[in-house]
């Protein structure tokens, strides 16, 4: 399987935004892509960057349904083209908005949300004033190009979030991500990616966004790491461009942590560690 990940800064008004995603999706489709993977809000500025209340606008304002206009555009490139398609944008929902990240089969079928479940809040990251916490749990796709889980940004910290598709046997997790320089320890985005593939076995791609928005300078960098940990390709850190990368899906059945890590679990014990610890106190 071939992977694409179209790592790109923004580029307001969002029409042609989206357009110039749709264009991305065709290219990276004659280049031989068989998934294609956006960046974290892929066709907008970063919003989260502006506390909401500082803006004009609300974060409903903002949003767009799912499916929608953004949905449609690379629906049709993903038909077009016979290309799985996950990127990420600002959800509208009745009253709530969203991180969410679609995923469009290669016929251009919606298959299905991720909605990011853990909100963060600190500078330049205020997202509990935009998104809702996620409600889809962690859902695993079967695409025309494998078994898909994915994981928002945020999500990535969480090694029960990237457990719970490893269980549910994701081939690969792909990880929308708007990521800055130094917001973390230089190298820590593709040790923690890296690890989690180890522990987990899977494969797992980053497209991160580069570009500088206000204070913020994304950090680019996306990368494709095997389920051994081992960094198959990886972009530099400030040009736009589509990094590609092919990975064998079937070499997850030999990957350590499917013959030997997950098999010997012991999530009894676990809970019952932790029952044990409230019980002392």
């Amino acid at each position: 399987m071939n992977i694409a990940l179209v790592q790109h800064a923004a580029s307001p008004p969002s029409a042609p935004a989206v357009e110039r995603g749709a264009h991305a999706v065709r290219e990276a489709a004659d280049a031989g892509a068989d998934l294609v993977v956006f960046p974290e809000l892929s066709f907008t500025p970063f919003y989260p960057r502006v506390p909401v209340t500082e803006r004009s606008q609300s974060a409903l304002d903002l949003a767009e349904p799912v499916p929608g206009p953004t949905t449609e555009a690379l629906a049709e490139a993903a038909a077009d083209c016979g290309v799985v398609v996950v990127f990420n944008l600002m959800e509208r929902d009745g009253g709530r908005t969203f991180d969410t990240s679609p995923v469009l089969d290669a016929d251009g079928t919606l298959l299905g949300r991720t909605r990011m479940m853990h909100i963060t809040e600190y500078e330049h990251f205020h997202e509990q004033g935009y998104y809702a916490p996620g409600d889809t749990g962690a859902p695993v796709y079967d695409t025309a190009a494998g078994r898909i889980g994915v994981a928002i940004c945020y999500d990535r910290h969480y090694p029960e979030y990237l457990r719970a598709l490893a269980l549910q046997e994701a081939d690969l997790v792909v990880v929308p991500q708007a990521g800055t320089v130094g917001e973390w320890p230089d190298g820590m985005y593709e040790a923690e990616l890296r690890v989690a593939a180890l522990q987990h076995g899977f494969f797992a791609a980053l497209a991160n966004r580069t570009g500088t928005e206000g204070q913020m300078q994304f950090a680019g960098r996306s990368f494709v790491t095997d389920p051994s940990g081992a960094v198959l390709a990886q972009a530099p850190g400030t040009e736009e461009t589509t990094l590609h990368a092919s990975v064998a899906l079937g070499r997850t059945a030999d990957a350590p942590a499917r013959r030997l890590f997950l098999r010997h679990r012991r999530p009894d014990q676990y809970e019952r560690g932790a029952v044990a610890s409230n019980q002392d106190d």
